[in-house]
């Protein structure tokens, strides 16, 4: 993805047309949008196909399962015509690996969570979370998940995965993320869903969030 905004949609709506509608109007302000098992299950897989004519698509499928059958969610994915899947990495290397080796095969990319947004993250997935982003780095990931709700955490992930792996960031606006802050703590892209589709005026809500962001980088 090109950095042109630094923003992603998380685009959880469940309505085709209100999807298309969101999407059409904020496609100048995210670099790519978000969708995950809400959209997709209320609308289908060719959802994304229509979706990507506005943006890159992420599939958040937080896809966790042994490697052949990630293999196979992965390449009906991007046979939809996604640009990258998100993964779950406390499924093993080799799960990962075969991930990773379907996206490079449709030049396409891989995220890994490392650890997520919401207070219950910190229940079991903060203790495994820097050993997965090394996963993710030596697997050759193209970059891992890590929370705008603990933008310290944003800073050791970098840390530990250095300057090759990009870094998305959900968890800003309703969640109580700071898009400033994560960017400052070493995100390449933050994530924003409820604070812009369910705004009066998503593009307007969007702009703002891409101000905000240029003024830190």
């Amino acid at each position: 993805m090109e950095k042109d905004t630094r923003l992603i949609l998380a685009l959880d709506v469940l309505d085709s047309a209100e999807a298309l509608r969101i999407s059409q109007v904020v496609a100048g302000h995210v670099d790519a949008i978000k969708v995950g098992y809400p959209l997709i299950l209320a609308t289908g897989l060719g959802i994304i196909t229509e979706l990507s004519r506005y943006a890159p698509i992420i599939a958040d499928f937080k896809v966790a399962d042994i490697p052949n059958t990630n293999r196979l969610i992965c390449e009906q994915v991007f046979k939809a015509g996604a640009d990258a899947v998100i993964v779950q990495g406390f499924t093993g290397h080799d799960s990962l690996r075969t991930s990773v080796e379907v996206a490079r095969s449709n030049n396409k990319d891989i995220f890994v969570v490392t650890e997520m947004s919401h207070p219950g993250a910190l229940d079991f997935m903060q203790a495994a979370g820097e050993a997965i982003a090394k996963m993710a780095a030596d697997e050759q990931a193209s970059g891992v998940v890590a929370p705008a709700t603990r933008p310290e955490r944003v800073r050791d992930i970098r840390n530990i995965i250095g300057s090759d792996l990009t870094i998305i960031s959900p968890g800003v606006g309703t969640q109580g993320g700071s898009a400033a802050d994560a960017i400052r703590a070493g995100a390449d892209w933050v994530i924003v869903g409820r604070s812009i589709y369910q705004s009066d005026d998503p593009a307007a809500v969007a702009a703002k969030l891409v101000s905000e962001i240029k003024e830190v980088i």
